[in-house]
C-alpha cells in the first residue's frame, strides 16, 4: 500500500533535478538541538508518537511520506523534522500533541528545486549531494531561498538500494523583466 505524499506540479525538468510548485499542506513538526543523526532520530520518534496517538484525542493519524528534515550544513545546531498530515485532515480536526515540542501548522513550500538520490540519507551523503545540487542550480541560474531540506520516503527497514530520498530547496521566482 502506497503512502500519501504531498501534492505538487512539476514546473520544469532539468538535467539532474526538477522544479515543483507545492500545494499548501499541514505538518506536524519538532525542532531538536543535536547533531543531524540524533536530531532526525529523536525528531522522528517525537512526531511518530503524535500520529500514533500521543495527542489529546488519542487519535491515530495515517503515516504519509516523506519525512522532511533540515539538511545538514556547517554551523547548523538545531534540526526541524516534520511529517505531512494526510489531506483528509484540517487544522480544526487535528488534535493537539501531548507534548509542547510538537506543533501542528500550515506549510507553504511554494516553488522548490528537487534532486532525488538513493541509499541512506546520512549526514555525509546529504552534504555530498547538496554540493552537487548547488552546482547544478548555479549552472541553471536558479537562485535559492533558505536552507536545504532532506525528504526521506522509506521506512528504516528498506534496503539502501531501494531507498528514495530528495533534496529540496525553495527557489526565488525570476522576474520576466530584464
Amino acid at each position: 500500500m502506497a503512502l500519501e505524499t504531498p501534492q505538487y506540479e512539476v514546473v520544469t525538468m532539468h538535467d539532474g533535478f526538477e522544479t515543483r510548485q507545492y500545494s499548501e499542506m499541514i505538518i506536524a513538526t519538532t525542532s531538536v538541538q543535536a547533531d543531524y543523526k540524533s536530531s532526525t532520530s529523536s525528531g522522528f520518534r517525537r512526531v511518530a508518537s503524535y500520529i500514533f496517538g500521543g495527542n489529546d484525542k488519542e487519535m491515530k493519524i495515517a503515516m504519509t511520506a516523506p519525512v522532511i528534515s533540515d539538511c545538514p550544513s556547517e554551523g547548523l545546531e538545531t534540526y526541524n523534522v516534520s511529517f505531512v498530515m494526510p489531506r483528509e485532515h484540517s487544522m480544526k480536526d487535528l488534535p493537539k500533541a501531548n507534548t509542547n515540542n510538537v506543533s501542528i501548522k500550515k506549510e507553504a513550500l511554494g516553488k522548490v528545486a528537487v534532486m532525488a538520490f538513493g541509499g541512506w540519507a546520512t549526514e555525509a551523503r546529504s552534504k555530498t549531494f547538496q554540493k552537487k545540487f548547488v552546482k547544478l542550480l548555479k549552472l541553471n541560474n536558479i537562485e535559492i531561498q533558505g536552507g536545504f531540506m532532506v525528504a526521506q520516503f522509506n521506512s528504516p527497514y528498506v534496503l539502501p538500494m531501494f531507498r528514495k530520498n530528495e533534496l529540496m530547496v525553495r527557489i526565488i521566482k525570476k522576474s520576466s523583466v530584464n
